[in-house]
């Protein structure tokens, strides 16, 4: 017995630490929690090793890790005089958009699905979504609307749907499809938008419609904010952030269950709303924050906070424009309207802390981060193309260690920025601007 703890013992040792993919939008879980171990405490002086580069087009998309494989979409231009299959709207630009797979350890292309896709939208720069991969099949979502289904051992477009066409809506939003799919059971669930259709649940298989839930009839349509997945209590909830506020649904059926209404400015309702025991963090940049309580059943809804700021600049609690704070039912940690990284009292939504460490903002409107908690700490990819490791508590900001990792390309505000969300997989970091893609490895 002794010899057999022995090897036990030496085998545990010898064993690798835990390694895990990244198939969608802020990782396994949606939560944007990075549950890897044998992680780096601090870059080394030249920074991390680099796995390797890839030149790719422009976009906001994040990439997503798979099995042994990277998806990443862009979009790629092309001269207006180029004969397309898609007639162009006015005012639109003649654009192409790809779902590229990578293999993961060397970054070369395995397949790539191409489609015609002028752009109307705001900030062209490219899609927005994360793909998310479920099994043997990916789902993209593109700017102008187009989902796919497709296969990911070779490409081949399983089903597909065009949702300016398929659902009469008469123009993408301002900023473009930017929600995030998520599948649940046999169903991926998506943002539309147009009347009754603000969520629409398809199977995931053939791409069946199953329902449709809410009007949003406003110019930005659905919003801009992923749907999620809640449970409370024993029951699961979908919850969908829209610009008339937010709204829980039964997520078999499509049936509503409560609406908080709030009628959000400009439709921006781009960061996730977060979960922590009953209660359900909002922030909005023009509108504010709020705070709500869930009933014990999940059948309603109470405001427990809410604050708003007198301007863009002289804002309260968190005014976030695109990245989803962090709550934990005590803290809120999050990145404010012009670069704040701010802690918030979750009780109250009084703040405790702000600084300009992590984005360098102050004076840059709409100056980004995101933060991705990694056991006792958070990584914290900025749009110069750095990525921080720091420590964020009750008393502030303690930043550990930095690295320059990509150079920031797309113009926004004036400014060249990086805007996607990493994948963090297998002890890597992927990282993507509007010229290239990169791994870099973060292991110990």
């Amino acid at each position: 017995m002794r010899s057999f703890i022995g090897v036990a013992f030496l085998l545990t040792l010898a064993a690798p630490s835990w390694a895990e993919d990244w198939p969608q939008w802020m990782g396994p879980k949606r939560d944007g929690v990075w549950r890897e171990t044998g992680i780096l405490d601090a870059f080394p002086p030249e920074g991390p090793k680099i796995n390797w580069r890839l030149p790719i087009g422009g976009g906001y998309a994040g990439p997503a890790v798979a099995a042994g494989k990277v998806y990443v979409t862009d979009r790629q231009s092309k001269p207006a005089e180029t004969e397309s299959t898609t007639p162009s709207p006015v005012g639109s630009t003649p654009a192409n958009e790809r779902v590229l797979c990578l293999n993961e350890a060397d970054g070369k292309v395995v397949w790539t699905h191409e489609y015609d896709c002028p752009y109307t939208v705001s900030y062209p720069a490219g899609p927005r979504c994360t793909p998310t991969v479920d099994g043997d099949r990916v789902y993209t979502l593109g700017a102008e609307g187009h989902l796919f289904c497709l296969n990911v051992a070779d490409g081949s477009v399983l089903w597909s749907k065009q949702f300016l066409k398929d659902f009469n809506l008469k123009h993408a939003p301002v900023w473009g499809f930017a929600s995030h799919p998520l599948v649940d059971g046999n169903k991926l669930i998506c943002l539309v938008g147009g009347p009754g259709s603000t969520v629409v649940a398809f199977d995931k298989l053939t791409g069946k419609e199953l329902w449709r839930a809410i009007d949003s009839l406003t110019a930005h349509g659905p919003g801009y904010s992923p749907p999620q997945m809640i449970e409370h209590n024993g029951r699961r909830i979908l919850l969908a952030f829209h610009p008339a506020g937010l709204s829980a649904i039964e997520p078999e059926t499509g049936v509503p269950i409560w609406t908080y209404e709030w009628e959000i400015n400009f439709g921006l309702t781009a960061p996730m709303p977060r979960l922590a025991k009953d209660e359900i963090f909002l922030t909005t940049f023009y509108d504010g924050a709020r705070m709500l309580k869930l009933s014990s059943d999940g059948s309603s809804v109470s405001e427990v906070w809410k604050r708003k700021g007198k301007s863009e600049k002289n804002t309260d609690a968190l005014h976030s424009i695109m990245p989803t704070p962090w709550f934990d039912g005590e803290l809120i940690f999050g990145v404010d309207s012009y670069g704040e990284v701010r802690g918030l009292d979750a009780r109250t939504g009084d703040r405790l802390w702000m600084t300009y460490e992590a984005t360098g903002g102050q004076s840059d409107r709409w100056a980004n981060a995101f933060l991705i908690r990694q056991d006792d700490r958070f990584f914290i990819p900025n749009e110069k193309g750095d990525l921080i490791i720091a420590q964020l508590s009750r008393e502030g900001y303690h930043e550990l260690s930095r690295t320059h990792l990509i150079e920031p390309t797309g113009a926004a505000q004036q400014r060249k920025v990086v805007w996607s969300h990493p994948a963090f997989a297998n002890k890597s970091i992927i990282l993507r601007n509007d010229a290239e893609i990169v791994s870099a490895s973060l292991a110990k």
